[in-house]
């Protein structure tokens, strides 16, 4: 006797039983919360008690899906949100000047002006950054290292802008605020994702790491920066490149050898990261440490 060369399956699928539970008979008993199958019920799986099932979700989404997309290795790109690209900050420039003119006497339009006039300044970050992503989407060959950013506007739209003018795919992870913050629109839409806990979010853009470059930024570009660093310092994790562009801003943001010289970190703990001013530069160390 010949069997099937296709096995046939003991138990119905997930997707089998969810299309068999649909409401067969109106009734009390049909209607009521406890009759959903746990895994349609979205009251259930949002109560504080499936916490810890909601972060094995989180978790696991992604991570099928960058399996299934063959993606290993990745560069962050992190920064702030808050640095437009340079026609969009010279704009803004034009504006805060135009209203500083009708009202010379109003400190906050002074304020404006010298804020737009360092966006423009840092502006060229924006520019720098959808570089360096189109170097490495154009040049890492069968390695296929994927640009992978916090999904964000900013200096995170620029990399994802960068690896799409390459046409190729980037990564968005992005974050869910109180404000809203929609995912950039060059983020390949099947590789976009959405997270509750940073914690998690944080974990997914180190997995599959092989460098780390963080543009000037707030307090989120810190977080990151100083996880990272946290991580390599205690080997937790296999160091990486970790790329600080802009010696100047961070010169004037982290006093980094006050460190040293307080004696809460040793000077080999400054050799985790190195500073640079180009994408070229970038590329060139990340390129060297993954043997490209």
């Amino acid at each position: 006797m010949q069997m099937s060369s296709r096995k046939k399956k003991l138990f119905p699928s997930a997707h089998e039983d969810a299309q068999s539970a649909r409401l067969h008979v109106d009734s009390p008993q049909c209607r009521s919360a406890s009759y959903h199958l746990a895994f349609q019920d979205p009251d259930f799986l949002l109560r504080d008690e499936l916490r810890p099932v909601r972060l094995q979700l989180e978790l696991l989404k992604p991570e099928l899906i960058l399996q299934e997309q063959h993606i290993e290795s990745t560069v962050v790109i992190f920064g702030s949100a808050r640095i437009p690209d340079p026609e969009t900050a010279a704009a803004r420039l034009v504006s805060a000047e135009d209203e500083y003119r009708r009202n010379r006497t109003d400190a906050a339009a002074v304020r404006k002006v010298e804020l737009a006039r360092r966006a423009l300044d840092n502006s060229r970050y924006y520019e720098e950054a959808r570089k360096l992503a189109q170097l490495i989407s154009l040049n890492s060959g069968k390695d296929k290292l994927v640009v992978v950013t916090g999904g964000g506007p900013g200096i995170m739209e620029a990399a994802n802008r960068g690896a799409h003018d390459a046409g190729v795919q980037s990564i968005g992870m992005n974050i869910v605020l109180p404000f809203e913050q929609a995912p950039n629109p060059y983020i390949t839409p099947d590789l976009s994702f959405q997270f509750h806990y940073f914690a998690i979010r944080k974990m997914h853009l180190l997995m599959r790491a092989k460098a780390l470059v963080a543009f000037p930024g707030g307090f989120g570009t810190l977080d990151e920066l100083f996880e990272t660093l946290t991580l390599i310092q205690t080997q937790k994790v296999t160091p990486i490149p970790v790329l600080l562009f802009g010696r100047a801003f961070w010169a004037r943001v982290v006093n980094f050898n006050a460190l040293v010289e307080e004696g809460t970190i040793s000077q080999e703990d400054l050799e985790i990261l190195e500073f640079v001013e180009t994408a070229d530069k970038a590329w060139e160390l990340i390129a060297q440490f993954n043997g490209l």
